[in-house]
């Protein structure tokens, strides 16, 4: 439970000096008071203390002495099961970070720690207004980059964006993408690049909204010693970097207007001039900017740069939510529950209908980010290798009595039905003659009984409508 005071306090465990002060400084930055241990031994005696009954957090790196992390979080919690607990990982720690959450870990986040992400991270698990249990999302993601055909969606809105992002693969022209935030922007983003012919290039990717804003300028074009105070050192910057392959620039809705002036500059000379600097450098970069604020808005208030916006929008499209294609939770479930069992410390991992029907009813505020989140963390918690609905309570009470599944099987919320039940319990596909049934009935209720109609967006005609009722013991009073 979050604490009543001002200030909140957090426990650092971890015995390297310099990491002990750049957490502590770094949470100080959120309002956070913080309490050090260098070893498990010490944090759990401290757990008695008058510091230690007034902690709101821990974060513990992996590799601090003592107990191993998993034992070290059982520990722990047999003490104070209600404290969150964020455990740091090295980039390939996925194994260690699977059992830190099996032992009750609550999140963990990845080498080299972003303060913003780890900031968030931390009021999120103290937080009693937002989502709790398997709806709160953990902070590191699966980041390995996706090819087109890998990437799963068969919504006509989502089916358009992505023609539209292979087409432009293929070219040399700068791309905008929209959509709102857990969307897929970045997994678009880096298709484009790998399915390009600057796959060989470096990829590069600037987090804007991660970064203040005075220092954009500076990460994208670089600066020179004593160009401003704190420039102690040359430095040089993603867009030369990125020569001859790609640079992803996320959230361009965050850069400064200064800054957007140079950028524009830049796509009209190809040249790169360092802050402080004087020599200009050609550079031969593709930008793909992924925007999650609608960029038109901003131009009207003034705050994005219309021709900074037409320079970037050579090829674009909006992704849409999830909720806009609800369709395509299950085949996206199975697919990243696929990717899932394929982590070190998993194993293959199943689904029943019961579970899809219960992820599809859901409306998915955090997108495709969030479901991911939340197989995540359904996999780890789970004691077999088949996820059920008993795995995501927490959906279930989100939903209450809005949603439910009707006697053929589809999904319904508020009496609508939504979809058609493509798997059996086991994970195989059920028989067409049932499938097709299904669809019958599904069409028969949308078009209230109209039979002409009915068979008209079926693409039968009327009478082998009524034929395939009469096979399939549909009764159309029902």
């Amino acid at each position: 439970m979050a604490s009543t005071r001002d200030t909140r306090m957090v426990m650092i465990v971890d015995s390297e000096p310099a990491q002990q002060r750049f957490l502590a400084a770094l949470v100080s930055r959120g309002g956070w008071r913080s309490v050090v241990a260098a070893d498990t031994d010490t944090a759990l005696a401290k757990l008695g203390t008058q510091e230690g009954m007034a902690l709101d957090a821990v974060i513990v790196d992996q590799g601090i002495p003592g107990m191993e992390i998993a034992a070290f979080v059982t520990e722990l919690r047999r003490w104070r099961p209600a404290l969150p607990l964020i455990v740091i990982t090295m980039r390939n720690g996925v194994e260690v970070a699977v059992g830190a959450m099996r032992a009750g870990a609550t999140d963990f986040v990845q080498k080299p720690i972003a303060p913003d992400r780890l900031l968030s991270a931390l009021d999120r698990i103290v937080s009693t207004s937002g989502p709790q249990g398997e709806l709160r999302p953990l902070t590191e993601k699966l980041r390995a980059p996706l090819a087109f055909e890998e990437i799963i969606g068969s919504s006509p809105n989502f089916r358009s964006a992505l023609a539209i992002a292979a087409k432009a693969a293929r070219a040399r022209v700068p791309v905008m993408i929209n959509g709102k935030p857990g969307t897929g922007k970045e997994v678009f983003a880096r298709a484009i690049h790998s399915a390009s012919p600057r796959a060989r290039g470096a990829l590069v990717m600037v987090d804007c909204s991660a970064v203040s804003p005075g220092l954009i300028g500076s990460g994208l074009f670089g600066h020179e010693r004593g160009a401003f105070p704190g420039a102690f050192d040359r430095q040089v910057g993603r867009l030369v970097q990125a020569d001859a392959g790609s640079i992803i620039i996320d959230h361009v809705e965050c850069i400064p207007l200064e800054t957007q002036a140079k950028l524009v500059e830049f796509l009209n000379t190809g040249e790169v001039q360092m802050i402080g600097g004087s020599i200009r450098q050609s550079v031969d970069v593709r930008i793909i900017a992924t925007s999650a604020s609608p960029l038109d808005k901003l131009i009207e208030a003034g705050h994005f740069r219309e021709d900074l916006f037409y320079a970037l929008s050579s090829a674009q499209f909006t992704l849409p939510s999830l909720s806009e294609r609800r369709g395509d939770v299950g085949p996206l479930t199975r697919h990243l529950l696929a990717r899932i069992g394929g982590l070190p410390g998993m194993g293959s991992i199943g689904v029943t209908d019961d579970a899809l029907r219960l992820l599809a009813a859901y409306a998915w505020p955090g997108n495709v980010r969030q479901l991911q989140d939340v197989l995540f963390r359904a996999a780890v918690e789970s004691k077999t290798d088949v996820l059920t609905s008993a795995d995501f309570r927490a959906i279930e009470a989100t939903l209450g009595g809005s949603a439910g599944v009707a006697s053929d099987g589809n999904i319904t919320i508020n009496g609508e039905a939504i979809g058609v039940t493509l798997y059996l319990p086991d994970g195989n596909l059920r028989p067409l003659e049932e499938i097709e049934a299904d669809v019958i009935r599904l069409a028969i209720g949308h078009y209230r009984g109209r039979m002409s109609e009915v068979a008209r967006r079926l693409g039968i005609g009327r009478s082998t409508l009524y034929r395939k009722l009469a096979d399939l013991g549909i009764d159309t009073a029902a």
